[in-house]
């Protein structure tokens, strides 16, 4: 195993625009030989852009392919990515909203989507005034993978925080505005923990909701996470804050208010989503539905 994280460092290493080579080639042989989860992509677009064309849906499945392979390489690339080149390859606009929050005395919950590339906002710890930035991950059955990507969100002073454990944490953190919690919330929750549902992209979807009962029982501030492939290798994050439609947020209004800034982020850039996920495969659990469009 260090033999291999000695090879993946060395590869992290080179320039970009040589991981683009690479990642040049993982296309050519997802697309047009491998075919890797074609099947799964072009239901899911299918099913998410009902108005679109066949011609349409091809074009966008080709794009996410390219956008997928320069996503693998751009992972790898985070291993030994400069916090120098972090900054100036992914732009944060509004981040004066880091600073108004603070002073409010709020802590702060990021939700961002599976939009290329979530995992370069990492950097952003080095740009808000906050002290403590928290990552959530999931953890993964391999404990080399899991060790490794570990260290890849704790770069630039980051404190990466395992899903099952961050509610614990937040609940038991002063809310002194002095903490941020990232979290990639269009998750799909494992069947046996599907409760709730709403409609996202034309379809029944299972929603992850553990930062629901924060809205609901906590004082705390709730931004979006809007990412734009600006071209190869340069993104910007747009922040946006979420707010209750009255005093507080009421039970699953976050949830709702999220899927609906991402369906409306999807609707502009549909080809940098990881369209490859099973997002819809536990429909059938969903216990409570929300068909509600608002």
């Amino acid at each position: 195993m260090n033999f291999l994280i000695k090879i993946l460092y060395f590869i992290s290493k080179l320039p970009l625009k040589i991981l683009y080579v690479f990642s040049d080639v993982i296309f050519f042989l997802n697309y047009y030989l491998v075919g890797y989860r074609k099947k799964v992509i072009t239901q899911n677009l299918r099913n998410s852009f009902p108005d679109k064309s066949e011609k349409e849906i091809k074009e966008i499945r080709k794009k996410f392919y390219l956008n997928f392979s320069d996503y693998l390489v751009e992972t790898i690339k985070s291993f030994s990515i400069s916090e120098t080149e972090a900054r100036v390859r992914m732009q944060h606009i509004n981040q004066d909203l880091f600073h108004e929050i603070q002073k409010e005395g709020k802590n702060i919950i990021l939700l961002a989507g599976h939009v290329f590339n979530w995992e370069w906002i990492n950097a952003l710890a080095r740009i808000v005034p906050q002290k403590h930035c928290h990552p959530v991950y999931r953890k993964v059955n391999s404990d080399f993978w899991e060790n490794q990507m570990k260290k890849v969100r704790n770069k630039f002073g980051n404190e990466a925080l395992e899903a099952n454990e961050v509610i614990r944490n937040i609940f038991r953190t002063k809310n002194d505005g002095g903490s941020i919690y990232m979290f990639v919330a269009d998750q799909t929750p494992h069947f046996s923990h599907v409760t709730y549902g709403l409609e996202f992209l034309n379809q029944r979807t299972p929603a992850f909701i553990g930062y629901d009962k924060l809205a609901t029982r906590m004082d705390l501030a709730f931004i979006y996470c809007e990412m734009k492939k600006v071209k190869r290798g340069y993104y910007q994050v747009n922040y946006y804050r979420i707010y209750p439609d009255n005093e507080k947020f009421t039970e699953h209004e976050v949830v709702r208010k999220f899927h609906k800034l991402l369906e409306n982020t999807l609707r502009k850039h549909p080809d940098n989503y990881l369209w490859s996920h099973r997002k819809w495969k536990y429909q059938d659990s969903i216990k409570t539905y929300d068909s509600d469009k608002k």
